[in-house]
Formats: C-alpha cells, sequence, structure tokens
C-alpha cells in the first residue's frame, strides 16, 4: 500500500515537471514568435533600410567653386585637378614608418611632412589628410602598384583653387582654405553640414569668405552598390552637384596691380570709388601676400615670415588699417562751419604761423600766411584756420558732422573685416576711458582734431568714402565690390542690386566752396607740380599725419627718426571736378609730405581711369621711389598692358 502512494506521488510530481517544461518551452517559442513579428511586422521597414544600407554607399559629389572675375572679365580665381596622396592617421599602424616607406616611392619633402603634422593638430576627426599634393602621373601609377602595402592611404583627384596674379588684390581675393574646427561648428550650426559634405576648403579672407555661399555650390550624391567587402560594384543613382555661381567684382586688375607697382616696396593703401554708385575700383593694401601660399595649407617658414614681419603683410590697411586723416580732414571741417552756420567761406583768419590756446602754442606754417579766408586755408593748408575753427565748433558739434560722411562708423563694404577707427566725442572718451581724470574731455583735446590729428583715426576706406560723398554733392552710397553674378547652369548674368545713395543735405554752394578751394590745390597749391599738364580737371588735398606723437614746441626731423617714425604721405583727391568719375583716398605710411609720395599716385590712377594712360615703365620706378612728380617719359595704353595667361599648375 505504502509503495503504491509512492508510486502516485512521483508520478504526480513527474507530471508536474513535464508541464513546467511545457510551459516554458511554450513561452520560448512565445517569446520567439513575438520577436519576430516585432522583426518582421513593427520593425520591418527600418530593418529593411538598414540591409539595403549595407551594399549601398552614399557619395558626396563636390561642386566646381564658383570663379571670382574683375570688372571686365579677366579670371583673378580658378580651380585645376590634381592627384593628392592622403593619409586617414586612424588606419595607419605607424604614422612616421608609413610616411618614410612612402617617401621611398614618392617626394616627399620636410614641408610636406610639417603640413601634415599642422593639419593633423587642427583635425579632431578621422578625415584624410594630404601628405604630398600635385602628384604627377608616374607618382601616381607606383603608388597604386604598391597600395596594398599602405592601409588607411590612398590616392584622391581634387581640385585645387589657383589665383593666377599672385600677390596681385591678395587682401581684396582673399584665399581658401582646409575646414578647421570652429568653421564645422558654424557650418553645423547653420544647419549646412549636408551641403559641405566631402568638402575640404572654405573662404578664409575677402571675397572668397564674404562670398562664400555664393561660390560654393551645392554638393551632390551618388547611391552605390558594394560588395561585401565594401567596393562599389555600380552607380545606382545620382544627383549631379551644382557648381559654384561666377562673382564679378568691379574691381580693375590691371589699375590694381599698377597702384600696387606705383607703391614699390612701401607700405600703405589706397581705396578708389566711383562717386555715382559706390563700385570699388581699386582696393590696394601694401605689402601684399601670394594667396596661392594658403591654398593647400602654408608651411610653417612661410606663416612665421608672413606673420611675424614687422611690415604685417597680411593686415588689410584699406579695411583695418587706421591712420590720423591729417590737412585732407580740412575740407570737410570747412564744409562742416559752412552747413552748421560756424564760420562764412568769406571770413578773414589771421595765421601768424601759429596759434595759442589754453597756454600752448600750436604750430602751424613757418611764418605764417597772413589773412586767409575759406578758399586760401584749404588751398595752402593752414592749420591755425582750423585750429581756431576746431574750438569753435566744439568737439560733439564736429562729431555730429562727421559722423553721417562715414568718419568712425562701419561703411557696409559687401567684404568682411572692416574696422570703425575712432571719431572722438565727450561720451566716446568716457567710454573709452576708466580712470576718473582721463574720462574728462578738456578743451585743449579739440584743437588738433581741426587738422585731423588728436583722437582722430580712420580708414582709407572712410576717408575715400567721405570723398566720394563731397565729390557728388552730398549722396552717400554704399561702397560695394561685387557688381554681378553669374549663374553657372544657366549662364544668366544678374546685376547685384545696391541700397539707393542717401542724400546728406547739403547745401549746393556750400559744396561748391569746398569744390573750387581743392581745385585750386591741385592748379596753384600744394599738388600743383604733381598735376601739371593734366588735360582734365581735379580736386585734391595733400595731408601729412604723425605717425608717433611729439612733446610740446619739439621740431621734426625726419632725417633724425627711425623710418617707422616718420610722419605718413596722404591725399585725397576726385576728377573731373564737375562730373566726378572717381574719388580716390591714399596713404603711404611715413613718406613724408602727401605731394611728394601719395599724389603721384593718385594722378597715375586718374591719367588710367579718365585717359586710358599707363605710366611708362620709366615713370613707375621713380614713382615707386618716391622721385616723381607730374609723369615721366610716354604713357602706355592701358590695353596694350598684357595680363598673365591663366596658367595652371
Amino acid at each position: 500500500m505504502t509503495e503504491l502512494r509512492n508510486a502516485q506521488a512521483d508520478a504526480g510530481r513527474f507530471r508536474l515537471r513535464v508541464l513546467a517544461v511545457a510551459l516554458l518551452v511554450l513561452l520560448c517559442f512565445s517569446l520567439i514568435a513575438a520577436r519576430l513579428y516585432v522583426l518582421q511586422v513593427v520593425r520591418h521597414e527600418g530593418l529593411a533600410e538598414q540591409a539595403e544600407s549595407n551594399r549601398t554607399a552614399v557619395v558626396p559629389i563636390v561642386p566646381n567653386r564658383g570663379l571670382i572675375l574683375d570688372r571686365n572679365g579677366v579670371v583673378l580665381a580658378t580651380n585645376y585637378s590634381a592627384y593628392t596622396l592622403e593619409i586617414t592617421p586612424s588606419r595607419s599602424l605607424d604614422l612616421e614608418v608609413t610616411i618614410d616607406q612612402l617617401a621611398e616611392i614618392v617626394d616627399i619633402q620636410p614641408r610636406d611632412r610639417r603640413r601634415f603634422k599642422r593639419l593633423m593638430d587642427e583635425s579632431r576627426n578621422f578625415e584624410s589628410l594630404p601628405i604630398r599634393t600635385r602628384l604627377s602621373d608616374e607618382e601616381v601609377a607606383r603608388f597604386a602598384a604598391q597600395r596594398w602595402r599602405f592601409p588607411g592611404v590612398e590616392i584622391k583627384a581634387r581640385l585645387f583653387r589657383t589665383y593666377p596674379f599672385g600677390e596681385v588684390a591678395s587682401h581684396a581675393i582673399g584665399y581658401i582654405g582646409r575646414i578647421n574646427q570652429r568653421e564645422k561648428e558654424r557650418i553645423e550650426d547653420a544647419g549646412d553640414t549636408a551641403n559641405y559634405r566631402g568638402t575640404d576648403y572654405i573662404g578664409k579672407l575677402g571675397v572668397e569668405q564674404s562670398f562664400e555661399s555664393t561660390l560654393h555650390g551645392h554638393t551632390g550624391v551618388e547611391l552605390l552598390e558594394t560588395s561585401a567587402g565594401g567596393h562599389a560594384v555600380r552607380r545606382l543613382e545620382s544627383h549631379p552637384a551644382t557648381p559654384g555661381n561666377t562673382v564679378m567684382l568691379s574691381l580693375d586688375i590691371r589699375l590694381q596691380k599698377m597702384v600696387e607697382d606705383l607703391f614699390g616696396d612701401r607700405r600703405g593703401a589706397l581705396v578708389a570709388l566711383d562717386p555715382r554708385n559706390g563700385e570699388v575700383l581699386a582696393l590696394v593694401s601694401k605689402p601684399t601676400f601670394d594667396p596661392n601660399l594658403f591654398v593647400e595649407g602654408i608651411d610653417q617658414d612661410n606663416w612665421q615670415a608672413l606673420n611675424e614681419s614687422i611690415n604685417k603683410p597680411l593686415l588689410n590697411r584699406a579695411l583695418r588699417g587706421t591712420y590720423p586723416p591729417g590737412s585732407t580732414y580740412k575740407p570737410f571741417m570747412a564744409l562742416a562751419a559752412l552747413e552748421l552756420g560756424k564760420r562764412g567761406a568769406a571770413v578773414v583768419v589771421s595765421d601768424p604761423g601759429y596759434f595759442n590756446y589754453g597756454g600752448r602754442t600750436f604750430r602751424s606754417h613757418e611764418g605764417g600766411l597772413g589773412g586767409v579766408d575759406m578758399h586760401r586755408a584749404i588751398q595752402y593748408s593752414s592749420n591755425t584756420y582750423f585750429y581756431s575753427l576746431a574750438v569753435e565748433m566744439g568737439v560733439d558739434a564736429i562729431h555730429d558732422f562727421m559722423a553721417p560722411l562715414g568718419f568712425g562708423q562701419i561703411t557696409g563694404i559687401d567684404l568682411g573685416g572692416e574696422v570703425r577707427g575712432v571719431l572722438p566725442s565727450t561720451e566716446w572718451k568716457r567710454n573709452a576711458y576708466k580712470r576718473p581724470e582721463a574720462k574728462r574731455w578738456y578743451s585743449g583735446e579739440t584743437v588738433s582734431l581741426g587738422i585731423g590729428q588728436g583722437y582722430n583715426n580712420f580708414t582709407m576706406l572712410q576717408l575715400a568714402v567721405a570723398e566720394a560723398t563731397l565729390a557728388n554733392g552730398g549722396t552717400r552710397h554704399r561702397p560695394h565690390l561685387i557688381k554681378a553674378v553669374k549663374d553657372q547652369v544657366s549662364g544668366a548674368v544678374t546685376e547685384v542690386q545696391q541700397p539707393p545713395g542717401e542724400p546728406l543735405g547739403y547745401k549746393s554752394r556750400n559744396v561748391d566752396v569746398i569744390r573750387r578751394a581743392l581745385q585750386a590745390v591741385n592748379e596753384s597749391g600744394t599738388g600743383r607740380r604733381v598735376f601739371a599738364g593734366a588735360p582734365y580737371t581735379s580736386a585734391g588735398k595733400t595731408g601729412t599725419a604723425q605717425a608717433v606723437g611729439w612733446a610740446q614746441n619739439t621740431r621734426y626731423n625726419a632725417k633724425l627718426l627711425a623710418e617707422h617714425q616718420r610722419d605718413h604721405s596722404l591725399f585725397t583727391a576726385f576728377a573731373p571736378v564737375d562730373e566726378p568719375r572717381i574719388a580716390v583716398a591714399i596713404i603711404v605710411e611715413n613718406a613724408g609730405f602727401g605731394s611728394a609720395a601719395a599724389a603721384p599716385i593718385v594722378r597715375r590712377v586718374f591719367d588710367y581711369w579718365l585717359l586710358g594712360q599707363y605710366p611708362s615703365e620709366e615713370d613707375v620706378a621713380a614713382t615707386a621711389k618716391g622721385q616723381a612728380g607730374a609723369p615721366l617719359g610716354t604713357p602706355r595704353r592701358v590695353e596694350d598692358i598684357p595680363l598673365p595667361a591663366v596658367v595652371l599648375p
């Protein structure tokens, strides 16, 4: 009986175990069935896309960058195709060994290694970096035969930017360079990441940077079928890239090159504008640099030479260099006096050669000019006349009149990087200084403002805008470099619309007083020697500005000073007087009197623009050394001056 009960108990436990196992098996099958349902029904579309991506690859097609042309269609920036040897550092087992072994196959110079190291320091991702560019066909073939030895190394066909004129107009045109981390973040913030897939370069300066969106174009894509090993088998789909558009500038590259040659080895800046519409005809900053050095990544030696030079060749002096305007400021002071009713044109002021104010003596012409009215004060550049005028007007009245002319303001030019400079006022000084005693404006500080000294510091672009505004009778136009955009697909050329000019409301009789005085400067004043024999009328004003401050009663002697301490030479002018077509502002740093160094360059600019004349080789050489007045020799025709052919590296 006992055995029977035990057997029944064992049988019951067995059935329970079988049932438990059956339930477990059923649960497992249920889980599998549920998982299959999720994978095949719920997640079908997503997994199908993943499976498809395992056998396809989306490859970006980088667009051709747009061209940059001058106003006459001359090519200033273009592209060429070349092979590069590139290494992906994350896929290379030992970079140094890899590079040493590559050097046995292709020519790799120390500068190539230095550039590669610098690019590695700047790169934070796993992109490929060039160790050599512009490979010959023979070098490509040699590497291709031994490619299997170098994991993470490949040959790529790249488009490279080239600037046929080299250093000419480099600050205006700018350059492109490899995209750095900050620029990548900016692209991401702008939501433009997709359009820069596969793109390694971006505009860094000048037109290349300011018109990046126009020049870059739109990236295309190719959908490729790949093998299990990741190799392309066939093209499934293709959406071609849209090339960047061509940017057409108002700049005249022949004029630009001529001015740069006329500067010679001297430093300075020149801006030439069309006063009728604000077009920039020349934007010169000397010394210049070769933008081609930056395209593939500038090497350390060249970068150090450019960055540490006392002459600061990377500084765009036209937009970022600020200087006292010197006597070129006087015509605007005179216009302010007339417009504000502070002093009439016929009022005569005694000029004994000095001006006493607040216990100080401010010097003017040696021996004085005697009695001068406004016309003679401008024509012969009387300091005494404008010292007293500044005191009568006061700093804030001067500020409020000069600001609309563009002094100490951002002009709005379509080129990045311009600075504001300083147009002083009592409010400006309160904000500029920390010490209470330094915040106060002293009446003696107003005196030197009248002759463009003191706290006044402006760019040549601002001075050129003011000169153009004066030339056209008081309408201020926004300066601009871009003239038109050509669509590379349709070929359509679209003029870039600019805002209308802003009339400043000057009385025509007041403007005429200043114009005639400035005309007298070039006919019988400080500019007469330079403009002798010119077949057109012109108006100008010479200027000399201090590069460093001097103690009271100290007499200036250039021979006793280091070159960088000598006075600057300035000149502003427009022509023809009654129907101006060009207005210019120029500074030649540390070159002395405006009539000696700056004015001769402007005379040649006017001859070029109004007469179609290019100076003789003899005249270019003499002007570049500051040894010319009126043009020397027989001028050449502008159209006879050859331009460099676009020779791709």
